[in-house]
């Protein structure tokens, strides 16, 4: 069942556990009563399979700060195109 986030203006926030079809519903504040508004979240990532969310972090990382690279990484790309050998059939020449 998902969890949303609302904010009461004297207490803060919490959160509440209820059916996706309940999602618009108001909230009421635990420890005052009041109407709180909810606060939009984005989605929790915890399920996500390891390399997906490593990657997702990488990117977000990189948005502000781009990472300076040193040094080539990664496995080197083997062209196997010999310089006299005629171009395969699919290959527009010059």
């Amino acid at each position: 069942m998902p969890i949303y986030a609302f904010a009461c203006g004297d207490c803060g926030e919490f959160e509440v556990t209820r059916p996706v079809a309940e999602a618009a519903a108001g909230a009421s504040c635990p420890a005052c009563g009041a109407q709180a508004q909810r606060v939009f979240t984005p989605p929790g990532l915890a399920l996500l399979a390891r390399p997906m969310r490593r990657a997702l972090d990488v990117e977000e990382k990189s948005a502000n700060e781009p990472d300076v690279v040193a040094e080539k990484r990664g496995r080197p790309l083997h062209h196997h195109h010999h310089p006299h050998a005629p171009a395969p059939p699919w290959v527009l020449s010059h």
